[in-house]
């Protein structure tokens, strides 16, 4: 494979585009409403009307509107139609020569699309993900050959330092500096994951991108391999995602067949293949050391730090582990330059970031904006607040690991040190809305029985607090716990938060914190009425500090 085979492919693609594209989503949300019916019927529609060498119809990744799904698009007519069934595909090709299709569409052009900076969804939608073809229209492979032909290791970690991109898996951890430090690390082995073991409930965004658009991953993975010294990578994708898996095994073997994996990639000296490990669904395995365990056959749980992966991780080798959002920022950044990446965002945060947008509001899918945006652009204008009238009461991003931000924070900027400041973080990219009939300690109460049933039980902190913490909560849900529950509840959540062996122990008590900040007077309405003073202790005979001296 040289750099020629990519123009002719891309060439003869292009050439063989047709006046019109029907764009069908086939990603797994539409693909759960029939999607699959959907396409075939548009092809009988184009056939029977003997439209062959004018009408495409393309099966592409997430259209986005996740709501409004099965999606198609006719284009250039710009027309997006909605809840499309099998039956709707004659008015479909009827409507694209002047007939009247009486299905419901949305606005292309609404704020829930306009507001949107596509760089890791760019090809969402739009290409192929089962045709390598499709991906080299829209520059795949472009940035990993003009990597290897123009570029030293060093250039690209450089170049990668230079663009600020923070890891998207949530910690926010400098991507450049992670790359420097594993090329640095001795050894003759290297290994590169991908985390894509995407467990917070609400959360689709890496789904969607390996559904979407696969090769952006590998060509992501290859150029950071190249950047560290690497020649095998690892993507770790939990069985609950079949449709991704299927389409990753179909990537992989494409790429190979096309020579940009494997041996002597673009006649250089550099080698690099990736296989596929099936991840059970333990909420646990997202955390990079205890992903290592599974990938190498062991119980996946985590082990102390340090040494950090970057310099003994997988088989006791230098590791570098990204996850599926990170890599799939890499090859915009070596075709656009750092300094294009750099000029998006803010200055601590640079670049994009997908949400999963879900919860109490109107417009449910992935969103993919700015960093700095402000929740209330997202909330209110993309996701058109919530609906049947009612009232946003709070935003939770990050999943269980996260917060719950009030509705008179809205207006605080999407970036990792705006969300910190109010209890919460960025994870990786859920976002959960709820309205003003939503119980915040019932909220809490899910997150911690979610975080106590993942705990792996490896240090007591987590095994037994999670425990501790969530009877406490049921407590005060059933009306059944004193002003010193409460207490209890808080200082168990301090002890957790700072004792515990990994993220999961550290970051499950911050649901809970992060509503007693800011919604204390529902946790306070459910206690019993205070019967001992202001202790609550329950102690009758205990005399206060100063009459006992």
């Amino acid at each position: 494979m040289i750099l020629n085979d990519l123009v002719q492919i891309k060439t003869k693609e292009l050439a063989a585009r047709k006046k019109v594209t029907l764009r069908c989503c086939m990603a797994a949300g539409c693909m759960s409403s029939d999607a699959k019916g959907v396409k075939e019927q548009l092809e009988n529609a184009v056939a029977q009307a003997g439209l062959e060498n004018d009408v495409e119809v393309r099966g592409v990744g997430c259209m986005k509107l996740c709501c409004e799904g099965p999606l198609v698009q006719a284009d250039p007519q710009n027309s997006l139609y909605i809840k499309v069934t099998p039956e709707n595909a004659p008015a479909i090709i009827a409507a694209l020569h002047g007939g009247t299709a009486n299905i419901p569409q949305a606005d292309p052009d609404a704020a829930f699309f306009k507001n949107q900076l596509g760089i890791v969804l760019a090809n969402s939608g739009v290409i192929d993900p089962e045709r390598i073809e499709s991906y080299i229209t829209v520059g795949g492979y472009e940035a990993l050959h003009e990597v290897l032909r123009e570029m030293t290791p060093r250039d690209v970690v450089e170049t990668m330092v230079g663009s600020g991109l923070r890891g998207r898996g949530g910690a926010g951890f400098p991507t450049g500096l992670k790359w420097g430090t594993v090329a640095k690390s001795p050894g003759a082995k290297k290994y590169i994951i991908c985390n894509a073991d995407e467990g917070d409930p609400g959360a689709f965004m890496d789904r969607s991108v390996l559904e979407s658009d696969p090769h952006s991953v590998l060509e992501g993975m290859a150029i950071a391999a190249y950047a560290v010294g690497a020649d095998q990578g690892f993507i770790y994708v939990r069985a609950e995602y079949p449709l991704a898996i299927s389409r990753l095994q179909l990537a992989i073997k494409q790429a190979k067949q096309l020579g940009v994996l494997g041996s002597g990639i673009f006649e250089s000296p550099f080698n690099f293949t990736v296989d596929l490990r099936i991840g059970a669904g333990a909420f646990v395995c997202g955390e990079e050391t205890a992903l290592m365990a599974s990938v190498e056959g062991k119980r996946g749980t985590p082990r102390p730090r340090p040494p950090f992966p970057a310099e003994s991780g997988l088989y006791g080798c230098p590791t570098l582990i990204n996850n599926v959002e990170t890599f799939a920022n890499v090859p915009p950044i070596y075709r656009n330059g750092a300094e294009w990446f750099a000029g998006i965002g803010t200055e601590k945060s640079k670049g994009t970031k997908v949400f999963a947008l879900a919860g109490n509001i109107k417009n449910t899918g992935l969103i993919e904006v700015p960093m700095g945006t402000p929740l209330r652009t997202i909330v209110q204008e993309m996701g058109g607040g919530a609906p049947g009238g009612a009232e946003i009461k709070a935003v939770q991003t990050g999943g269980p690991s996260g917060g719950c931000i009030p509705a008179q924070h809205l207006d605080t900027p999407v970036d990792y040190e705006s969300l910190g400041k109010l209890g919460s973080i960025m994870g990786s990219g859920g976002m959960i809305v709820m309205d003003d009939s939503t119980n915040m300690v019932d909220v809490a109460r899910f997150f911690m029985e979610f975080c106590m049933d993942e705990s792996c039980g490896k240090c007591i902190p987590c095994r037994a607090g999670t425990v501790q913490m969530h009877n406490l909560l049921e407590k005060i849900l059933k009306r059944k716990a004193t002003r010193r529950d409460l207490e209890k509840l808080e200082e168990l959540c301090d002890m957790v938060k700072n004792t515990s062996l990994c993220g999961l122990g550290q970051t499950a008590p911050n649901p809970t914190m992060s509503t007693l900040r800011f919604f204390r007077n529902e946790y306070e309405a459910l206690l019993q009425p205070d019967k001992y003073g202001p202790g609550g202790n329950g102690d009758t005979n205990r005399q206060p500090a100063a009459e006992a001296k």
